[in-house]
């Protein structure tokens, strides 16, 4: 009989800010072990800034963020990249780089003064390359690259990192709609074939319902409400959050919450639900 799955990463009274800017007050999230979360809510509502809090790349002004169980401002950060990695959003390469060198900057947090470039790092390398089904543009610069491709090497790059928890700001930004399937399909295998917990940004509230376990949905800097995208996506949820009117249908392909946004030329054809 096994037991409830343990929380990766925990935030409780988070306040988080930029300048005079008050972006998040008083949000409280959980992560657990092994699910696929996606983050959703209207431009400007703090998605972006509550993951960078959770990838410590934002010092909260008030509250707290624990990876598995430890304050993470209490590591060092070298531990914490052993640990975590965070794609964030249109991530830009230097000019000029291959994709094999960006990729192995993923290695950076396993090396030390006493531990150069290895044979396992060469591995990693090449297994993230394989995996991601990068290995024949190794040689490629990445600046040559679709949007779609360039997206699978910074996918590459956390992979050789090493990390079991992974957190991505709109992974599927200036995608068109076949390389965004194309990138959830890479993030689904990843946690089921590689047991990754995944929490991700997304705007697309079909995809997300797809792809994700758990929605999380916000409003002004707070969580509205979070569970099963069965759950979270309700016309009520959308009217509330994103200001929209809309019906909710069963995905043909996924079975899962379909959004139907209704125009306002078309809410008077709408008919009444029994």
């Amino acid at each position: 009989m096994t037991g409830e799955p343990r929380a990766r990463l925990q935030a409780s009274d988070l306040q988080l800010g930029y300048a005079d800017n008050l972006v998040v007050d008083g949000l409280d999230i959980e992560v657990l072990d092994g699910t696929v979360t996606a983050v959703i809510g209207p431009n400007g509502c703090g998605k972006s800034t509550l993951l960078r809090a959770l990838g410590r790349l934002l010092a909260p002004r008030r509250g707290q963020v624990l990876l598995d169980g430890k304050r993470i401002d209490r590591y060092p950060t070298r531990e914490v990249a052993k640990i975590l990695g965070v794609l964030p959003q249109t991530p830009v390469a230097p000019e000029g780089l291959t994709v094999a060198d960006l990729v192995s900057r993923g290695r950076h947090p396993h090396q030390a003064w006493y531990r150069q470039w290895s044979t396992d790092d060469e591995s990693a390398v090449a297994e993230a390359l394989r995996w991601t089904d990068m290995d024949a543009f190794a040689d490629r610069t990445v600046d040559t690259l679709s949007g779609g491709q360039r997206q699978r090497v910074w996918i590459s790059m956390a992979l050789a990192q090493g990390t079991d928890l992974l957190l991505l700001d709109e992974p599927t930004t200036f995608l068109d709609l076949a390389h965004q399937v194309d990138v959830l399909d890479l993030v689904e295998r990843l946690h089921q074939e590689m047991d990754r917990t995944v929490v991700m940004v997304l705007h697309d509230l079909n995809l997300a319902a797809r792809y994700a376990g758990r929605l999380v949905a916000m409003k002004d800097g707070k969580i509205v409400v979070a569970g099963t995208p069965a759950e979270v996506l309700t016309e009520d949820m959308l009217r509330e959050v994103f200001d929209l009117d809309a019906q909710i249908v069963t995905d043909p392909v996924a079975g899962t919450p379909l959004v139907v946004p209704i125009g306002r030329r078309h809410r008077a054809r709408v008919p009444a639900q029994p």
